[in-house]
């Protein structure tokens, strides 16, 4: 008798009728031949393997885990350390900008103007000092031959240097002043 079910089972054609309703009602004969079907057994021994293959890996695993903590703290450590080097980098930088910005062109040339500014104050300022010392209340004649000597050396000089500074201002303006970086 040819049904799908021996078809599909072809170890149980040789039970009979009464062996087959056995099977459904008895749960250890079901059991035992369960397993002793060669699907079934193929499968468990697959199973098996499966289990030692993972075993395997998971003995493995546990023998590397020691190891792979340490390289992770290790890893941990440098890439703070790195975090901490890169902090300081963009400090360091910072720090550099701003002792660099006192040299740039802009800023020099500000404080050429500047000091051009102060150098022409401080000599008008010594002339008006000077004037205000020689000259006698209700006359306008100065006083003494050694004093004018000195005064006219100091502001000569006071002078020259705020010259300079205002031609190097002037080329600088014109464009006649190029800075290498």
């Amino acid at each position: 008798m040819a049904t799908p079910f021996l078809e599909e089972f072809p170890e149980l054609a040789h039970l009979s009728r009464e062996d087959l309703e056995d099977l459904l009602t008895d749960p250890l004969y079901f059991q035992a031949l369960f397993h002793s079907l060669d699907r079934v057994k193929t499968l468990y021994q697959g199973q098996a393997e499966l289990g030692m293959a993972n075993e395997s890996i998971a003995n493995n695993n546990l023998r590397l885990e020691e190891n792979l903590y340490h390289l992770r703290s290790e890893t941990q450590g440098a890439f703070n350390e790195a975090k901490a080097l890169e902090s300081r980098w963009i400090e360091l930088e910072r720090e550099q900008k701003e002792v660099y910005q006192r040299f740039t062109p802009q800023f020099l040339l500000m404080r050429l103007k500047h000091s051009t500014t102060a150098q022409d104050d401080a000599s008008e300022a010594l002339a008006s000092a000077f004037i205000q010392q020689q000259v006698h209340p209700g006359t306008s004649t100065p006083t003494g031959g050694a004093g004018v000597d000195e005064f006219i050396k100091e502001f000569k000089e006071l002078r020259k240097v705020y010259h300079k500074r205002a031609m190097w201002g002037e080329r600088w303006g014109d464009g006649k002043i190029a800075w290498r970086d």
